[in-house]
């Protein structure tokens, strides 16, 4: 599967130095012109590509995570993680999917890929992974508590309005659909259990 990455509504130029590197994120600066012939400093953030993962079970159902990180009052959200380096997307969302459910999927579908934030160059991919084996048990890294939840679509849907509900790209994205009958039902058959013939 080849995978493009989203571009950036604000691209990091060509002559942009990099001012700060710290161990998730880099700062750049670059001069802009602005409209008065004038320049100013601008600079962005640039942090790793994150994958995350919609997995479906065979009776239709997304798996979910409810946890809790350091730091961070309990929340709901995806399994996924960082993308490594030199890592190729779809392996990093097997890879995170085997590491926080256990399960290994037969089949993903690429669902969204995008830059949310003008400001932070931040590639996010999301996958639907259908399919599912459960083959190990969870392995998690030592500042993660995660337990699993199954939802049914339209829990999904009420849950990505829900405050402690973290990945807000999901739930732009999932409040945009709602809006649209055509689009949300396609989305339906989109998670729905793609039966082999």
């Amino acid at each position: 599967m080849h995978i493009n990455t989203p571009p950036s509504k604000q691209p990091i130029p060509v002559t942009a130095k990099k001012v700060f590197s710290g161990k998730l994120f880099e700062v750049w600066q670059w001069e802009q012109k602005l409209y008065d012939g004038t320049t100013r400093t601008f600079e962005k953030i640039k942090r790793p590509p994150t994958v995350m993962i919609l997995p479906i079970t065979d009776q239709g159902k997304i798996v979910i995570t409810q946890q809790e990180q350091p730091g961070e009052g309990p929340f709901i959200g995806l399994i996924g993680g960082i993308v490594d380096e030199k890592e190729d997307v779809l392996v990093a969302a097997k890879r995170e999917l085997l590491e926080e459910s256990g399960y290994t999927a037969q089949e993903f579908i690429m669902w969204d890929a995008i830059q949310l934030i003008n400001k932070i160059d931040w590639p996010s991919y999301t996958f639907i992974a259908q399919g599912l084996k459960k083959v190990q048990e969870i392995h998690l890294d030592g500042g993660e508590k995660i337990a699993l939840k199954e939802v049914t679509f339209d829990e999904f849907l009420a849950l990505s309005h829900e405050e402690k509900f973290r990945d807000i790209e999901i739930a732009l994205k999932i409040h945009k659909i709602e809006n649209d009958i055509k689009l949300l039902e396609k989305t339906k058959r989109l998670f729905s259990i793609q039966k082999s013939t």
